[in-house]
């Protein structure tokens, strides 16, 4: 009998559809489903089988494997992640990192490592950087966040309505009552001016 070349085993299909660690973060950037579904179907056992092995619960896991996420996204939304070792080995280590902060709050400091076996000779990489650039960020919005709280009306709403709601210049012109969408322009950027003082002071102060 001749065999029909144009079938695909089940397990070649599987191997068509799992995605490369470069095509994992091409698609972490454009924020596509299937990527943010293979990295949590791969890597996120990994994160809990740590944080379990280590006086830690599921619910611990996904908040530190979410956090681990999302200092992965910013490094290459931002363009300057530099891999050095596959994507499974920069996660462990942002989560055993993140996760011996946690111990060290609660008086332990010391940490079981479940993946020593990466296939890389070493079960982490550094990683310090990312987080502190990560925690920076943390800082940076928490202060804008109250800089617009102390900003006021109308430079909030307008300033939120341009920038998170994407209002056009027109359409704040007739939200606001002003008379041309130029004067409503004038006006964004004085209440932009103020909100700049108002965050570089406050984060002076921090």
């Amino acid at each position: 009998m001749k065999e029909n070349s144009g079938l695909r085993s089940p397990g070649a299909a599987t191997n068509r559809l799992r995605l490369t660690d470069d095509e994992l973060l091409a698609g972490l950037a454009e924020g596509a489903d299937g990527a943010l579904e293979q990295l949590y179907q791969r890597y996120f056992p990994m994160a809990l089988h740590l944080i379990v092995s280590n006086n830690g619960t599921e619910d611990d896991a996904k908040d530190i494997f979410q956090e681990a996420m999302v200092v992965l996204y910013e490094k290459v939304a931002e363009g300057s992640l530099e891999l050095h070792c596959q994507v499974k080995t920069y996660l462990y280590s942002v989560c055993r990192r993140l996760w011996l902060k946690q111990l060290a709050r609660k008086g332990r400091y010391t940490l079981y490592d479940t993946e020593r076996d990466l296939g890389e000779g070493e079960p982490t990489v550094a990683v310090e950087t990312d987080l502190t650039e990560h925690a920076q960020r943390d800082i940076q919005f928490e202060v804008m966040e109250a800089s617009l709280t102390k900003l006021g009306e109308p430079c909030r709403t307008l300033l939120e309505d341009f920038y998170i709601r994407h209002l056009s210049m027109q359409e704040i012109t007739d939200k606001f009552g002003y008379t041309n969408p130029d004067n409503a322009k004038t006006q964004k950027y004085k209440c932009l001016q103020r909100l700049k003082r108002l965050f570089f002071s406050v984060y002076k102060e921090d």
